[in-house]
């Protein structure tokens, strides 16, 4: 079993310092990360607690799933590692708008 945990349905004014606090009553938090927004910077609702023992891990389960934090219930698990995707972008034919077809007449040079 893991020491890394998922906590979900986080309020977005929660901040790592209030995350740690709420998981340092049951146990040692080694690391306390909220998931921000790449392009916005807010927060994404989510983030991840490392406690020091897999034993500590699974009491802040047993004592935090469900319960409210700043107005809202929250959801902790085990994390799970990370699935690979496939690397991003990509998708669609190429646009690199220099008109095209054309239709009788004469076309000027650039």
């Amino acid at each position: 079993m893991s020491a890394k945990l998922f906590v979900g349905n986080l309020s977005f004014s929660i901040t790592e310092n209030d995350l740690q606090d709420a998981f340092a009553a049951h146990g040692t938090v080694v690391e306390a990360n909220l998931m921000m927004d790449r392009t916005t910077g807010r927060p994404r609702g989510f983030g991840f607690v490392t406690m020091s023992t897999p034993e500590e891990a699974q009491k802040a389960i047993e004592a935090l799933h469900g319960k409210e934090l700043a107005g809202r219930a929250l959801t902790v698990n085990i994390a799970r590692p990370r699935e690979d995707r496939p690397a991003g972008g990509g998708g669609g034919p190429r646009r690199d708008f220099r008109g095209g077809g054309g239709g009788g007449g004469r076309r000027e040079r650039y």
